[in-house]
């Protein structure tokens, strides 16, 4: 049983962030926000935001994510991005996401481009579908959730300058564990 979910654990941890990135997967995520109820007021507000279209999450007991994405300063692509996170706690399964953070000033752009930036195990994403554990350690002002991602209702706001929200793609996980997560940011 061990060896199985072990297996399990790794398909996860290994299959789900080497799957290709298509250039267009960028822009598709981004629109899943920006049709995703309160996240798609952030961009016309924020000054920036970095997008991973896919966060591959596994563990048994011990867990880990990572996820690449890209970062953008008022619209304009300006580098890459990278997320990496290990958890510790009861949990089992794999899951995958899409995530944003929103950089509502040019310091919190500043703060998150800086070199490596952390979000510590407190802070919170809002989750914009009805998913088991939809939630990632991450950073924004409470956590909600709606049916459909075209009808996301959520509450929240900056917290430091970020909000961050989430969209399950698949996958399920049981989860009590703490983790944050860590960020490296690379110009173009």
């Amino acid at each position: 049983m061990f060896k199985r979910l072990v297996s399990i654990f790794a398909f996860f941890a290994i299959a789900l962030p080497a799957a290709p990135v298509l250039a267009d997967e960028y822009q598709d995520t981004i629109n899943i926000f920006k049709k995703a109820g309160e996240s798609g007021s952030f961009f016309g507000k924020a000054y920036g935001y970095a997008v991973f279209p896919t966060i591959g999450k596994g563990g048994v007991g011990v867990g880990g994510a990572y996820g690449k994405g890209h970062v953008y300063a008022r619209g304009k692509y300006v580098g890459d991005t990278s997320m990496a996170q290990v958890t510790v706690g009861f949990q089992l399964g794999g899951q995958a996401y899409s995530e944003i953070i929103f950089f509502e000033d040019e310091r919190a752009f500043k703060e998150f481009t800086g070199g490596n930036f952390e979000f510590g195990a407190d802070a919170s994403a809002i989750a914009i579908t009805a998913s088991a554990n939809a939630k990632a350690s991450s950073t924004g002002a409470s956590a909600g959730a709606s049916a459909t991602k075209n009808a996301a209702t959520t509450a929240g706001g900056y917290h430091k300058g970020m909000a961050t929200f989430t969209v399950a793609k698949g996958g399920l996980m049981y989860e009590a564990s703490v983790g944050g997560q860590k960020f490296s940011y690379k110009a173009k």
